[in-house]
């Protein structure tokens, strides 16, 4: 009978620690407690609204503004791949499907290529970029609570 319970000690304090382990790897999920736990969602923001978080913060203002400009660049090479590589299908496949796959392939390619042109550009690497999201959506959650109340 007390191998019995021993082995059971073991394996609670065993599950225990394994249990430890994994919330100490997905510790990140953290983050997105703020974004998905809400019971109602906010109301959608405007561009006016994202301007005067950027003029009020000083920290995460200019930072958040600087990730809004950088999606230019992700679309504007995701365009740019997506021209080129469903052209150059289009040249020489002519089939339907091939430059349906190849136009998206070539807009994923040039968006992901575009990203990494304004990481560099805009420096983003030196950036919070979650911390700027999750600033901004502190701020919006405290103001619209603020003004409906």
């Amino acid at each position: 009978m007390a191998d019995s319970s021993n082995s059971l000690g073991f394996l609670m304090r065993h599950f225990e620690e394994l249990k430890g382990h994994w919330k100490q790897n997905f510790a990140f999920l953290d983050y997105y407690k703020k974004t998905l736990g809400w019971e109602k969602a906010p109301p959608k923001w405007t561009d006016a609204d994202v301007e005067e978080f950027i003029a009020s913060d000083p920290v995460y203002g200019p930072q958040l503004k600087a990730l809004r400009e950088s999606r230019k660049y992700a679309v504007a090479g995701a365009l740019i791949g997506a021209v080129h590589l469903g052209g150059i299908s289009f040249k020489y496949s002519k089939s339907p499907h091939g430059l349906i796959l190849a136009t998206g392939f070539g807009a994923l390619c040039g968006g992901v290529f575009g990203a990494e042109v304004a990481e560099h550009v805009k420096q983003l690497y030196k950036v919070d970029k979650q911390g700027a999201n999750l600033r901004f959506l502190y701020w919006w959650e405290d103001k619209t609570k603020g003004s409906s109340q």
